[in-house]
C-alpha cells in the first residue's frame, strides 16, 4: 500500500504559477498601453540593474497577481498594467513566470501602475471583500485589494484620456494621495526615481503624454533608442569641435595632421 501511495503525484495544497491561468482573456483597452509598458520597463532597466546586481527582481506587464484561491481562479487575482517586485527571481524552477502567486512568495510589488482608459472608477474601487462576496460573481475593488490585501507601497493611476496622474503611498495601513514636487513629479524614494508625465513621441505613436521616470535630480531616464541618439549627437558635437580646432590651427599656420 505504501508503494502505491508513493507513486501518486499529489498536487500541492495551493497551486503555483504553472497551474493558474496566465490571461483573463480580456482585450488591451487601447493602443497606447503596450508601448507605455515598454517605455517604463526600458527606461528604468539601468536603475534596477544598479539596485539588483544579482538580477533578483521581476517586472510584470498585465500579468496576474494571485492573492487568494477562488473558483474560478481569476476571481482571486488582479492584473496591474505594470508592476515591479524586488528581491525575487525573474524565473521560477527554471521556468518563465506565468503569473505572480502571493501565497508562494509573500513579497508584494513595490509599485503597481494602472493605465485607466476611462475615468479611473475601476482603479479606485474600494469595495471590500465582504460586500463583493454578497453579490454573485462580484470581486472586491482593485484599490481595496492593493491596499488591504497585497499591500503595495506605491500605487499609480494614469488616466490616459484625461492626462491625469495620481500616486498613492501606503501609510499606516491605508493609501494616502501624494502631492507632486516642484517638477510636478512623484518621488519613489526606494527606487531613487520620480514618476511623471512627458510630452513626446515614442515608437510609431504621435506626440502625446507618456508616463515616464526621472532621476532624483530631474533628469529624464532614457529608453535605449533615446540613449543611442544622445550618444550620436555627443559624437557629432565632438567631431565638429575637433574640426573647428583643426581649422583654427591651420589659420595659425599649423598643420594639425602633420606628424611630430
Amino acid at each position: 500500500m505504501s508503494e502505491i501511495v508513493a507513486d501518486i503525484d499529489i498536487p500541492p495544497q495551493f497551486p503555483d504559477h504553472t497551474q493558474l491561468p496566465e490571461s483573463n482573456g480580456t482585450f488591451v483597452k487601447n493602443f497606447q498601453e503596450h508601448p507605455q509598458s515598454i517605455i517604463l520597463t526600458d527606461s528604468i532597466a539601468v536603475v534596477l540593474q544598479r539596485l539588483h546586481p544579482d538580477g533578483q527582481y521581476c517586472i510584470g506587464q498585465d500579468c496576474g497577481i494571485y492573492w487568494r484561491e477562488t473558483d474560478p481562479p481569476e476571481k482571486g487575482a488582479e492584473a496591474p498594467d505594470w508592476f515591479y517586485v524586488p528581491g525575487v527571481s525573474p524565473r521560477l524552477d527554471d521556468k518563465i513566470r506565468r503569473s505572480y502567486v502571493l501565497w508562494r512568495e509573500y513579497i508584494p510589488p513595490l509599485i503597481a501602475i494602472e493605465f485607466a482608459s476611462g475615468n479611473g472608477d475601476e482603479e479606485r474601487d474600494v469595495t471590500p471583500l465582504r460586500l463583493a462576496g454578497s453579490r454573485e460573481g462580484a470581486k472586491p475593488g482593485k484599490f481595496w485589494v492593493y491596499q488591504q490585501i497585497i499591500r503595495i507601497p506605491y500605487y499609480a493611476i494614469y488616466e490616459i484620456n484625461n492626462a491625469k496622474l495620481e500616486v498613492y503611498h501606503l501609510i499606516d495601513f491605508s493609501y494616502q494621495k501624494m502631492q507632486p514636487n516642484e517638477r510636478d513629479h512623484y518621488p519613489i524614494p526606494p527606487l531613487a526615481v520620480e514618476l511623471g508625465l512627458w510630452q513626446g513621441s515614442y515608437l510609431n505613436n504621435p506626440e502625446q503624454l507618456w508616463l515616464r521616470w526621472w532621476d532624483e535630480d530631474g533628469n529624464l531616464l532614457l529608453v535605449g533608442k533615446e540613449e543611442a541618439e544622445k550618444e550620436r549627437h555627443r559624437a557629432l558635437a565632438a567631431e565638429q569641435k575637433a574640426a573647428q580646432l583643426a581649422e583654427r590651427l591651420r589659420a595659425m599656420g599649423i598643420d594639425p595632421d602633420a606628424e611630430e
